[in-house]
């Protein structure tokens, strides 16, 4: 049978609002509960997977594009239904729907590469999707939706399989069967408390004893829990992540670290990030009033219509010990933080200082410490990586 040979492609003016995330990757590589966007079509529409992304990521992710191609906007969210509807898609044939938002847009296509560019080009017509969609068109949706996938994405992963046996040593509050350990796991003298939402251990994850964590959870493969740490619903980590102290409702992309004490919530953190000790990032104003988020595209901070908001911080950035971060601060890639107080709001890609000021971090010294905190983890730069972050620096001057 004929392999299915998928593009999740992204939407220039989607993936320039949900900057700085997709600065290093197309946005169908976006944590969204257990999942990326790309692994949960994936689990439901089966075949060869390739991105259509900006230029100068294309060389790490490239496209795949043959005389027949089924046609993805990388920001939907899949679900069974419309999976369903995309498989059914005949040569020619484009999907429409409306979004949980109210907005208009083309879903997906079937065709050749060139039928492909005609209609992206414009406002295509085509048959209806029946329901609205979920997409990720704002920073902040990763986190306002991540609770609901994890739990949509427990009941396709773990559906008729069995897990490790929860060991006695641990506190199980709620439902058993909504807590699944992977093998390879160690979970000791944890409370687990899945009446509000199942918890999802990955491979070789450690959870050390005396951290309490209540589902919605998701930790994925090779991460650690440090002793006492406190996790709240909404919260997922990537693989090979380190945290400990408190957190609540955070997408964590994978490879970084908060490892000790320090609250962090309402946030997004990419790949490759390093949160000092006693780092504390706001979520909430004194004054409880909307928070304003700095958006790429307009250059300035707009109202979200949110009370609460944390931490969005990009690739390769760091915060130095006891860093204390206003509400809805937004980091860049490639950022080093130091120094006492708070620094402003917004700061952009591959600077480097604290509150008192900025200064640009330059490549040479960006790409050192890449190298060293990669090789923790047996990882590298490539020769690719490299031409992306130049690329990124490039453009990143543009939103300074």
């Amino acid at each position: 049978m004929k392999q299915n040979n998928v593009i999740l492609f992204d939407v220039p003016a989607v993936r320039e609002n949900l900057l700085p995330m997709s600065y290093t990757r197309p946005v169908a590589d976006f944590l969204l509960g257990i999942n990326t966007l790309r692994q949960k079509w994936e689990c439901l529409l089966p075949g060869n997977y390739s991105y259509l992304t900006a230029d100068y990521l294309a060389e790490k992710f490239p496209v795949v594009e043959t005389d027949d191609n089924i046609y993805i906007a990388s920001h939907v969210v899949a679900t069974p239904a419309l999976a369903e509807r995309v498989a059914s898609l005949a040569p020619g044939e484009v999907l429409t729907g409306e979004t949980t938002g109210g907005e208009h847009m083309m879903i997906a296509m079937r065709g050749t590469a060139s039928h492909f560019a005609e209609l992206s080009a414009g406002t295509p017509e085509g048959v209806a999707f029946p329901d609205k969609v979920e997409v990720i068109t704002r920073l902040y949706d990763i986190f306002l939706l991540n609770g609901r996938q994890i739990e949509d994405d427990f009941q396709i992963l773990t559906h008729r399989r069995e897990g490790q046996v929860i060991p006695r040593s641990n506190t199980v509050i709620g439902d058993p069967e909504q807590i699944f350990i992977e093998s390879g796991a160690i979970v000791e003298g944890v409370v687990l408390n899945a009446s509000h939402g199942p918890i999802y251990v990955g491979r070789h994850v450690e959870i050390m004893e005396g951290s309490c964590l209540r589902g919605p959870i998701s930790l994925g493969e090779h991460s650690t829990v440090n002793m006492g740490t406190r996790i709240y619903p909404g919260t997922s980590l990537g693989p090979w992540c380190k945290v400990g102290g408190e957190l609540n409702n955070v997408v964590m992309f994978g490879f970084s670290n908060k490892a000790h004490d320090g609250f962090l919530g309402n946030a997004v953190i990419g790949e490759w990030c390093n949160l000092g000790a006693g780092c504390v990032a706001s979520n909430l104003k004194n004054d409880y009033t909307e928070i304003k988020l700095w958006n790429y595209p307009s250059h300035r901070f707009l109202r979200t219509g949110l009370q609460f908001c944390g931490l969005i911080m990009g690739d390769h950035s760091k915060a130095g010990i006891n860093t204390m971060f206003n509400t809805a601060t937004v980091v860049g890639v490639g950022v080093n933080i130091h120094g006492s107080g708070f620094p402003r709001n917004f700061i952009a890609s591959f600077s480097e200082g604290g509150p008192t000021g900025f200064n640009d971090l330059p490549l040479e010294k960006f790409f050192d410490t890449a190298t060293r905190m990669m090789s923790r983890r047996g990882r590298c730069l490539s020769d690719a990586d490299h031409r992306i972050f130049l690329a990124i620096r490039n453009i990143a001057d543009n939103y300074k």
